[in-house]
């Protein structure tokens, strides 16, 4: 569904694998199990919110294999992406919404930052 970039390992301090960024077949059947569906259709939008993403950070509870964009569409969406150690690969392992005062909280405390 992307790319990752070297971009986002400088903007967030990480150093994930410069590889594509894929889509598990089990992603839409999550969304459904944790009531995420109002980001269902953002599913087909993956690849604009990957490569123009507003802002990206990193989740404090995580560890530094993951990582989280933000796009504003209609709403806020926030995809999360995380690595598989054993096959050296990222993937998207989760997408939902994300209210604008949690946006901008997240951007004060500096867990969010803007992209470009």
């Amino acid at each position: 569904v992307g790319q990752y970039t070297q971009e986002f390992n400088d903007i967030v301090g990480a150093d994930l694998p410069i590889v594509k960024i894929y889509r598990s077949t089990g992603l839409l059947s999550h969304l459904v199990k944790k009531k995420h569906m109002k980001c269902i259709p953002y599913l087909d939008c993956l690849d604009d919110i990957i490569l123009n993403p507003d802002f990206i950070g990193i989740n404090p509870n995580e560890t530094i294999d993951s990582i989280e964009i933000v796009k504003r569409y209609e709403v806020g969406v926030l995809v999360g992406i995380k690595l598989n150690y054993k096959e050296n690969y990222l993937y998207v392992s989760t997408i939902h919404e994300i209210s604008e005062s949690k946006i901008r909280r997240r951007q004060n405390s500096g867990r969010l930052k803007r992209f470009r």
